[in-house]
């Protein structure tokens, strides 16, 4: 029987975790008193009752794990208020700060050059010295910024940067012109550490693109080097697991060592030791990050069992894993990746054996068991991972099983390749070339699933798209495992299989035996008339629908509760659906970056950028039927802008393309250009004044050049750069007025608003905010414009796009301000003469 006792003190030390570590710590500090106290209380109870031991001990243990957490939590909090780094950081300052690194280095892509040129470290700080005061805090803290010298950067090792500090969300960064500068290197374990993490970079290196970024991300989870087509594949088959080093790779090394030791016979108190030794040393390998912590905590109560000869059940030991942790660290509550390791590994204890035992008599009990790991994971994680992406991955059962195979030995030879990199670089690179061809499966398989029809259907998302997956997954599971009907059909087919291969001697025997022993039970429960024997009958329950299959009935509920998910649940959260077929603007969810479309047709559009590398934007034209495009507007060449563009061009026809003249900078210029030509689109350069119409008929979308960069230059002698240099488009979409601002900077925004006051031109209906919302927004230029919609096109950035000033700004005049990184991609229809916005509900609480 599945242990659960200590799975509300989980919940509850959870629940307290996440609600503390964004309070104040004194009030933090009073609940943990408060909650001591009741704990305390109830203990004097229970000795003056008895009998009620049980119901008492399990509310202490809730009131303590509560107790213990938030003492924790404001403990914490205390000591990082004390040195004022959050402060600091919400004033902007400049400051110096000693830190201790936490974290590998993460190469970032420059989204204006789409150069991988600048980089991102945890740390954890010491010392921040600001406005002539140096003071003592801790602290997480993200240090980013370009340049050389972030290799040298080993976790562990203490560093002093200098720059702007700032808030972004949850997290606080330092922003800083130069990589950190190294005071004192890391302890000599994690000096090897980073050798070897160094090592099967560099072992690597010579191999084929595939295994260049999943060996090392199999081995290490380093995925610096992992082409973002392959990126894609895996998370749209929910493979990215394979290098997200989770709990799933820690098994796979601590179940191989305890291998060799029981095939060496070692004592079992030996077994323990080395098991537990390989532990640690491959949570320094890979970093401590929330799953691997998870798992090794886990780990380390099963081992204490093992040590003790009473093995811990799984439930219990997750439980007691995720108490321990959130006390080490309460912010672990808020963690993603710590929900998601928790909740597959909750479902592979609670969800693995039922669904196996369900399944063994239609495929065997080794197949059903395979079949059983990966769909129990995936019911429990899907609905959380909604909460990141408003969509649900059709092969995620069929591609993780078929991927199966191949990632332990990709796992294993990775880490073997990674231990011999810094002594044995030949053995390393042989060991890795290995490796390599089990990722090249891998790989295979992710590509294959991915380009399936329907690969990633669309849901709604937020808490609703949550819930709504949760009970369609807890219904289809409860019709799994409790329809009698499927039981019934599973026992026949055991009864005709006979456990052998038809068509052999020993078939019929078997056959015949099972026969017999059926009719025998059925004889035992069903006594012939005359025998004198009377069995009492067990009553049945009513049945409302009598003659009705129940697994009809189970049926029809998943699928009406689906049809409810699918078309009346939309305005729960974004949802990436198809957009209305009356559609006039469209702006793309293509994360950091622009993509804006405007109808010129049933199949043919204006398109305004295409958004940064990768298939975003030419799966948004899709998703919207876009075959050809009468008129491309790229404003300038930032790979946040252009990335997109060989994607966007194949298969289309583009009548015309529109650029900007400075050219700036130069290599993505050169490959946009290059792309265009290849294409045989015509290209001309912007020039303020153009005008033209796109399309035919009612849809056609009349365009002006308001503003653009001078013709033939570089954009070096322009404060604001490529930037300023963008391409300003007023267009009319069948009356409703458009203008696109690019990425302008103060100067640009200026020029503009004169442009404007010299031509008279008044209030528009929609304006794509300028540079992803940032803090550089003219407010006469807002007001001038006084838009109906204002679009924000951002995504996941260190930036701080979109700011609150920009955000505010807006909406001061009046506008409904939509964004794509909560909206996701999103509409503007006109009905009944009014401009409506469909895709993102309550906009202005975005």
């Amino acid at each position: 029987m599945t242990d659960l006792r200590l799975v509300p003190a989980a919940l509850a030390a959870w629940a307290a975790a996440a609600l503390a570590v964004g309070a104040r710590p004194g009030p933090v500090l009073l609940v943990a008193c408060a909650a001591a106290i009741v704990a305390a209380a109830v203990v004097v109870a229970g000795r003056a009752l008895p009998g009620t031991s049980v119901a008492l001990g399990q509310l202490v243990l809730v009131a303590a794990c509560a107790a213990a957490v938030l003492l924790s939590s404001g403990t914490q909090l205390a000591a990082r208020a004390a040195g004022g780094l959050e402060e600091l950081a919400r004033d902007g300052a400049t400051a110096r700060v000693t830190a201790t690194v936490r974290s590998a280095v993460e190469p970032r892509t420059n989204p204006w050059t789409g150069a991988t040129d600048r980089h991102e470290v945890r740390v954890e700080a010491v010392v921040v010295e600001a406005r002539g005061v140096s003071a003592t805090t801790t602290g997480p803290l993200v240090v980013s910024g370009p340049g050389e010298g972030w290799d040298d950067l080993a976790y562990g090792a203490q560093v002093e940067a200098v720059g702007q500090l700032a808030v972004d969300g949850d997290r606080t960064f330092l922003r800083a012109d130069t990589a950190p500068r190294v005071l004192h290197p890391p302890a000599a374990p994690l000096r090897a550490v980073h050798a070897m993490r160094q090592g099967i970079l560099d072992v690597t290196d010579d191999l084929g693109s595939q295994a260049r970024g999943l060996v090392p991300g199999v081995a290490v989870g380093d995925t610096s080097r992992l082409e973002p087509e392959l990126d894609e594949a895996m998370r749209t088959t929910s493979l990215t697991h394979v290098t997200a080093v989770s709990g799933g790779h820690f098994a796979i090394i601590v179940a191989t060592v305890a291998a060799a030791c029981v095939a060496l016979r070692t004592p079992r108190a030996v077994r323990v030791l080395v098991t537990a030794a390989a532990m640690v040393g491959f949570v320094a390998l890979v970093h401590p990050e929330p799953s691997v912590i998870r798992a090794a905590a886990m780990g380390a109560v099963g081992l204490a069992g093992a040590l003790l000869g009473r093995p811990s059940r799984a439930a219990a030991a997750l439980a007691a894993a995720v108490v321990v942790l959130l006390v080490l660290d309460p912010w672990l509550a808020r963690s993603y990746g710590f929900v998601l390791s928790v909740a597959a590994t909750a479902g592979l204890a609670l969800g693995t054996a039922p669904i196996a035992r369900r399944l063994a008599p239609w495929c065997g009990r080794a197949a059903a068991h395979v079949v059983a790991v990966p769909m129990a994971a995936q019911l429990a994680c899907a609905p959380i991972v909604v909460l990141l992406d408003p969509s649900v991955s059709l092969y995620a059962v069929p591609a993780n099983l078929v991927a199966a195979p191949a990632l332990g030995p990709a796992t294993v030879l990775g880490v073997l390749a990674t231990l011999l990199a810094p002594v044995w670089p030949a053995g390393a690179t042989a060991v890795a070339t290995l490796a390599g061809a089990c990722t090249w499966w891998l790989a295979a398989v992710a590509q294959v699933f991915a380009a399936l029809p329907a690969a990633r259907v669309p849901w709604p998302g937020g808490p609703g798209g949550l819930l709504l997956l949760a009970v369609v997954s807890a219904l289809a599971t409860a019709v799994l495992l409790r329809w009698r009907r499927l039981e019934a059909m599973g026992e026949r087919r055991v009864l005709r299989r006979g456990g052998h291969e038809p068509g052999t001697a020993a078939v019929a025997a078997v056959r015949r035996a099972l026969v017999r022993a059926a009719r025998s039970r059925r004889a035992a429960v069903h006594p012939p008339a005359g025998t004198g024997v009377r069995h009492p009958r067990r009553p049945r329950r009513p049945w409302p629908g009598r003659g009705v299959s129940r697994g009809v009935v189970a049926a029809v509920v998943v699928t009406a509760v689906t049809v409810v998910v699918v078309l009346l649940a939309r305005p729960l959260g974004p949802t990436g659906s198809p957009v209305p077929a009356d559609w006039l603007v469209v702006a793309c969810d293509v994360g950091q970056g622009d993509a804006l479309v405007l109808r010129t047709g049933g199949s043919s559009a204006v398109v305004v950028d295409v958004g940064p590398s990768g298939p975003a934007a030419d799966r948004c034209l899709d998703q919207l039927g876009v075959t050809r495009v009468d008129l491309l507007v790229l404003s300038h060449f930032h790979a946040d802008h252009v990335g997109g563009l060989e994607e966007a061009l194949r298969g289309r026809e583009v009548t015309r393309a529109l650029v900007t003249g400075t050219r700036d900078p130069a290599a993505q210029a050169e490959r946009t250009l290059h792309l265009l030509d290849a294409a045989g689109v015509p290209v001309d350069v912007a020039r303020p004044g153009d005008t033209a119409t796109a399309g035919e008929g009612a849809d056609a979308v009349r365009w002006e050049v308001l503003q653009a960069g001078p013709p033939a230059t570089d954009g070096a002698g322009a404060e604001g750069g490529a930037n300023d240099a963008s391409v300003v488009l007023l267009a009319d979409v069948r009356g409703t007025q458009v203008i696109t601002l690019g990425d302008l900077e103060d100067e640009g925004q200026e020029a503009l608003l004169d442009e404007l006051d010299r031509r008279g031109t008044g209030p528009v209906d929609v304006v794509k905010m300028a540079h992803h919302g940032s803090s550089t927004q003219s407010t006469a230029l807002a007001e001038a414009l006084s838009p109906t919609v204002a679009l924000v096109s951002s995504g996941e950035n260190t930036y701080g796009h979109p700011t609150d000033r920009a955000l505010d700004l807006y909406r001061g005049t009046g506008a409904a301000v939509l964004r794509t990184d909560t909206c996701g991609t999103f509409a503007l229809v006109v009905r009944e003469r009014t401009l409506a916005a469909a895709g993102c509900h309550d906009p202005d609480r975005g």
